[in-house]
């Protein structure tokens, strides 16, 4: 009787790639459901305000966040679900020779046959995210228009949702398409090293984007305002002044008309800093938090106005402190680490792409038994063959970043922010409805932020000072 090991030797060397990246796939989908049930129980059990947390949290807060996550919970368990056979049944099914197959008879329609390679993969690319876009807008609308809704977030209204969503997938593919198109031709001419020209095409589009995309991109989406003159724009300027932040520009993004969840984010290169904060995260400035004029049907058509019972956001004194935390990323170096991090990774991926393209085992692993398109090569390698990698890479990057947070809320303590910032993230906390209480596996897995009564700890001793 052969046993396991000796049927496994048996496969084709393509039959067992194509096997293991379907095993490694259920697996990690098993290890995230693992990890989401123990998450779900601490949801369902923890039904009363635990000790620690009775200074920091109402039981009726306590209530809704701790519903509002089981429900998130719940729709994520689901969706992935579906997201997981989904792939599978691609893959099986031969969806993704099936899907370049049908690409190069529309190019070849338009008049671009098979020598045409780049032109076949910009099709096969736009046809690909057009499924995807189409697939998921069941999901995006559930968790709109339901969940989101339910819990009070969802500002938005169908007709918003959908032009946003057009908006979106327009503007996606203004970009992807000609970063592609490019890639793939310097992978072709590039020669012997052509993974040094690719990654620094790739570094050059990451840095152009992100210098771009507060500008031009995101407010295609959302009106950027600058902040009016006036105390806390004067304070802003003095604490950027303080630390040699230099700052240009503070802006305010009118992000109350598709969902009440608040934040703030830097951006820019060298002497040009510019600071966004979200109406959401300012009492003073938040939409939510005033009622409409007489008469005044709200905002206009594409927006509903949702007169709060309680105050959101945060006061100055807060705004600041939660400022004074993102600038502590910037002041510690954390940003140029993550780009560093960021660009070494991509390297080495580039590298290991270029090893691996010529492998034909790989293609022939998921169907492409005649030819080995690139675009095909860097969807299997980057997405499939490195998946244990990836796995790997994002752990050790979520354990970094919750060091770096830790960092940046000691800068703030030591800018003199401790008392504010620990009253911040308490309002922030309850605003989005975060849940104080999680599972220890998954919360060190997950997240990405280290949980609220951690952060609390390292800055009560300070605020009580």
């Amino acid at each position: 009787m052969a046993l396991p090991g000796d049927l496994w030797a048996e496969l084709p060397t393509e039959r067992r790639i194509f096997c293991s990246v379907l095993l490694f796939s259920w697996a990690v989908y098993l290890w995230e459901a693992f990890l989401a049930h123990r998450q779900r129980r601490v949801y369902r059990t923890t039904t009363h305000v635990p000790q620690e947390l009775g200074q920091i949290m109402d039981s009726e807060t306590f209530e809704k966040s701790r519903l509002y996550q089981l429900d998130k919970s719940t729709f994520s368990f689901w969706s992935g679900l579906y997201s997981e056979v989904e792939g599978t049944m691609i893959l099986l099914c031969g969806g993704i020779p099936f899907l370049w197959k049908l690409s190069g008879q529309i190019s070849g329609r338009a008049g671009f046959g098979p020598e045409y390679e780049i032109v076949q993969s910009l099709v096969f690319l736009l046809l690909a995210t057009l499924f995807s876009a189409v697939t998921g807008l069941p999901w995006s609308l559930y968790n709109t228009f339901v969940i989101e809704e339910k819990h009070g977030f969802n500002q938005q209204t169908l007709g918003f949702f959908f032009k946003d969503a057009i908006k979106k997938f327009v503007v996606t593919q203004c970009i992807l398409l000609p970063v592609t198109s490019l890639l793939l031709y310097i992978i072709k001419i590039g020669g012997d090293y052509f993974f040094i020209y690719a990654w620094l095409f790739t570094l050059v589009v990451s840095l152009v984007l992100v210098t771009i995309y507060a500008d031009y991109i995101a407010p295609l989406f959302d009106k950027f305002i600058p902040l009016p003159e006036g105390e806390l724009k004067q304070q802003i300027e003095t604490m950027a002044k303080n630390i040699d932040f230099p700052l240009t520009k503070v802006y305010v993004v009118e992000g109350s008309k598709r969902s009440s969840h608040s934040n703030a984010y830097f951006y820019g290169f060298f002497k040009n800093k510019r600071i966004v904060l979200f109406d959401t995260l300012l009492e003073d400035y938040s939409a939510l938090n005033k009622e409409p004029a007489e008469g005044e049907d709200g905002e206009n058509e594409e927006t509903k106005s949702k007169t709060k019972n309680k105050k959101q956001g945060c006061k100055n004194e807060e705004v600041l402190a939660v400022l004074g935390h993102e600038l502590g990323h910037w002041k510690l170096g954390h940003t140029v680490k993550n780009i560093i991090i960021s660009q070494m990774n991509s390297f080495l991926c580039f590298f290991l792409f270029a090893v691996l393209i010529g492998q034909k085992e790989l293609f022939a692993a998921f169907g492409f038994y005649d030819t080995q398109p690139t675009l095909i090569g860097l969807m299997i390698i980057f997405q499939f063959i490195f998946s244990p990698y990836n796995e790997v890479l994002s752990f050790c990057l979520t354990v970094l970043s919750r060091r770096f947070e830790f960092q940046a809320d000691a800068f703030a303590k030591e800018l003199g922010k401790a008392k504010d910032l620990y009253s911040a993230l308490i309002k922030l906390n309850k605003d989005n409805l975060g849940f104080p209480v999680s599972d220890w596996i998954f919360s060190m897995w997950h997240y990405s932020h280290p949980p609220l009564l951690e952060r609390l700890q390292a800055l009560k001793d300070a605020k009580l000072e």
